[in-house]
């Protein structure tokens, strides 16, 4: 049937073009993920979390004592927490040198950001060398440092110590935060700022902040978090005028042993958790835009 109708167009004077053979091509996706990756993956994620598994159950419950698993249920914890005045003290003096730090470190690590953007060579490896170089010192190096340069500054024990100490830490993480977002920054729109006759202050302000505000306001929040969350520095530089919320678990559980540590450690966990959704939310409509 097929060769009659090939003779008929043939007679006919049409000519077939000879079609393109096609190749099959085996669609090939995403490599499965072997077993043991997914088992070590698994283990990992247990680990992490493992500590926090037991503490929010020790935090609800009815005795005295540590214990765990719980026996019986009460927030009898959390009720000493929010009305012991020493643990509401030092919770204040936490958010409050937690802000004071952020602020700092913000404005130091986005000025260095943006600052370094421009500069290439040796000076500009140097400079940044210099300002992430504690973020890989050991801390309890950085706190015997900052103690004794503090001693003669008298800076020990006064919430000035604590901001200057803590703002020190957290700028490295202003300055990666910031440095990532100015790796996406168009230099175009600079220079079309410039020809349409704005001075570089307005031109900063109008242009640069608003595009790389996402990179600050991540270093911030991770600024927050490490100030909040930092023990070994307050632990030297502590008095007994004024110490933070993690200096008051040290002792909760080095001196006075008092099971309300469980209560506090389980609200610093969910609110670093909340904060950490909020940077996953905030990243995720970036990318989205």
């Amino acid at each position: 049937m097929t060769r009659a109708l090939r003779d008929i167009q043939t007679e006919a004077g049409e000519t077939t073009a000879p079609r393109p053979r096609r190749t099959r091509r085996r669609a090939r996706g995403v490599d499965p993920i072997p077993w043991w990756l997914t088992a070590i993956v698994i283990l990992v994620g247990l680990y992490f979390i493992l500590p926090t598994l037991i503490v929010i159950p020790m935090s609800f419950s009815s005795a005295s004592t540590f214990q765990f698993p719980p026996k019986g249920f009460s927030l009898k914890l959390y009720e000493n927490f929010f009305t012991n005045p020493v643990w509401l003290t030092s919770l204040r003096n936490s958010v409050l040198v937690a802000v004071l730090s952020a602020t700092l470190a913000t404005v130091v690590g986005t000025a260095a950001a943006l600052g370094l953007h421009n500069l290439t060579g040796r000076l500009a490896r140097f400079a940044r060398t210099v300002l992430m170089i504690s973020i890989v010192t050991p801390a309890i190096v950085i706190a015997v440092a900052v103690y004794i340069s503090f001693l003669k500054w008298q800076l020990v024990g006064t919430i000035t110590g604590y901001v200057l100490a803590h703002a020190a830490i957290a700028v490295p993480f202003v300055l990666v935060s910031v440095t990532s977002a100015l790796g996406g920054f168009d230099p175009k729109l600079l220079r079309a700022s410039a020809s349409l006759g704005a001075p570089p202050h307005r031109t900063l302000l109008r242009v640069t902040m608003p595009l790389i505000s996402r990179g600050i306001i991540t270093g911030a929040i991770f600024a927050f978090v490490t100030s909040f969350d930092e023990v070994v520095i307050a632990l030297f530089l502590r008095s007994p005028l004024f110490q933070t919320l993690p200096v008051q678990m040290y002792n909760s559980v080095t001196v006075e042993i008092d099971p309300t540590i469980a209560a506090s450690s389980s609200l610093v966990v969910t609110a670093v958790t909340i904060i950490c959704l909020v940077l996953q939310f905030v990243g995720s409509r970036g990318k989205t835009r």
